[in-house]
């Protein structure tokens, strides 16, 4: 039987869809803690606060606190601290990702003449001014960072635009990728987690219904990884893939399949 002390778990496709818990999710959730595990919840979604995940948690009886979640958002924060300390930003985003921002001691802008830093999220009302002052501001040279880089997420009823869309937009039209994109599976991200587990790589798991974040970010750290079928990835999503899983399970209620093995 494997040894795990932490677990690295997403949180839309894996845990909940929309505001209903997956089926599981509870008993998934008991059986690790039960079995030792801290956890971590790992989110993409650069648009709540730990606090709403605690209240959202709280809904369904399984209580978290707010330092058990790290959003992209936070590692995007952590990451322009780091990298990019006094920096103007110019933020295509929404509020949270803009009131985070300015708490860290970030100048926002609105002249794209002014800034140093373009932070492109989602952004639920993007249109074609803010398109055009983000290509004016990277045209100038400004540094071009992405908060994750989801291209779709999962809703109530269906997928829809997430923050790499709006990242693919900005970089249509000004010619460039973005310098750095956070979130799952940046390095950063992944830096983040372990340090907030304050567990070794290796006796930690990797749960989530994506290969191409979640799946690879416990590839990058050197985690067992395992994909749930509750989410985004189809079977033969993973057949063509190139990154694999360690485990595949329906969904976290079998994640005692996995302790076992």
């Amino acid at each position: 039987m494997a040894s795990y002390r932490g677990a690295i778990l997403d949180v839309d496709g894996t845990l909940v869809r929309g505001d209903d818990g997956l089926p599981g999710m509870d008993t998934g959730i008991r059986k690790l803690r039960e079995t030792g595990i801290d956890l971590l919840l790992c989110s993409n979604n650069p648009t709540n606060p730990p606090e709403d995940y605690v209240e959202r948690f709280a809904a369904h009886d399984v209580p978290i606190d707010a330092e058990q979640v790290l959003t992209s958002a936070l590692v995007t924060a952590e990451f322009l601290e780091a990298e990019h300390v006094g920096s103007d930003l110019f933020i295509v985003g929404e509020s949270y990702l803009r009131d985070l921002l300015r708490e860290r001691g970030f100048a926002l802008r609105d002249d794209p003449d002014a800034v140093d830093v373009v932070v492109g999220s989602i952004d639920r009302e993007f249109d074609y001014e803010t398109l055009t002052k983000a290509f004016w501001a990277l045209e100038d040279g400004a540094a071009f960072v992405g908060t994750d880089p989801d291209v779709t997420i999962p809703a109530a009823e269906r997928l829809v635009p997430g923050s790499g869309a709006i990242l693919n937009a900005i970089a249509g039209v000004a010619g460039r990728d973005p310098d750095r994109v956070l979130g799952k599976p940046s390095r950063e991200a992944g830096a983040a987690a372990l340090d907030r587990l304050g567990v070794p790589a290796d006796e930690t798991l990797v749960v989530g219904d994506r290969l191409d974040t979640d799946i690879a970010l416990g590839d990058r750290i050197g985690a067992t990884t395992v994909l749930v079928h509750s989410g985004v990835t189809t079977p033969d999503d993973l057949a063509e893939a190139t990154v694999r899983p360690d485990y595949v399970i329906d969904s976290l209620w079998e994640i005692e399949a996995v302790l076992a093995d």
